[in-house]
């Protein structure tokens, strides 16, 4: 097979993330819709297709906190949830209608947000963010660099390459060796380690 180039993934700085998850106006239905988005996925990196597909009865917010997904490979996983995650999806969910089975990011009108939709949202809140956080600005922020955004936080506090192809459902560890090269403080660490010639 051809070798391709790869380029360095692009993520979010912890500081980036929570300006993006202040970013959506918290007084309309779409604010308070899209931060429950954006923090799902900045938490979960979720894919896209697997975000926009989530449902209503796929969130479960009681004892052991996660949320079900099929992602792609006809693979079912669960991914637990952080307490800030529950707050906000709890207040999202007492929003939404009684319907189990309705989408859990629906447009107004009640039908699935499309790819594109979610693409636009993002990278309009990422705008917002940039005035409060310039960094933002220099980056191409999209749904993708939610998940590049998960893996490297979970990367960065010493979870095993392993674990974090599992938490993003990975088929093997090989997909996940990107988030070591785009990792300068790990390089850093190991530079430090090594005794420099002169």
């Amino acid at each position: 097979p051809r070798r391709r180039e790869r380029a360095i993934v692009s993520y979010l700085t912890p500081q980036e993330a929570d300006a993006l998850v202040a970013a959506p106006d918290r007084a309309t239905w779409h604010g308070r819709r899209d931060q429950a988005l954006l923090l799902l996925g900045l938490q979960t990196g979720l894919r896209v297709s697997e975000l926009t597909s989530l449902l209503r009865q796929d969130i479960h917010l009681g004892t052991g906190p996660h949320v079900r997904c099929h992602g792609k490979g006809r693979k079912d996983r669960a991914t637990p949830l952080t307490a800030q995650t529950v707050k906000v999806m709890r207040t999202w969910l007492a929003e939404l209608g009684p319907d189990p089975a309705g989408p859990l990011f629906p447009t107004q009108p009640g039908g699935r947000l499309s790819r594109d939709a979610v693409e636009r949202l993002v990278a309009k809140h990422a705008a917002t963010a940039a005035e409060a956080c310039p960094s933002i600005g220099d980056k191409h922020v999209t749904p993708h660099t939610m998940r590049h955004s998960a893996a490297m936080a979970l990367l960065k506090n010493g979870v095993d390459t392993s674990v974090i192809a599992l938490w993003l459902g990975h088929e093997g560890t090989e997909t996940t060796q990107i988030y070591l090269h785009a990792d300068m403080s790990i390089k850093e660490k190991a530079l430090d380690r090594v005794h420099q010639p002169g």
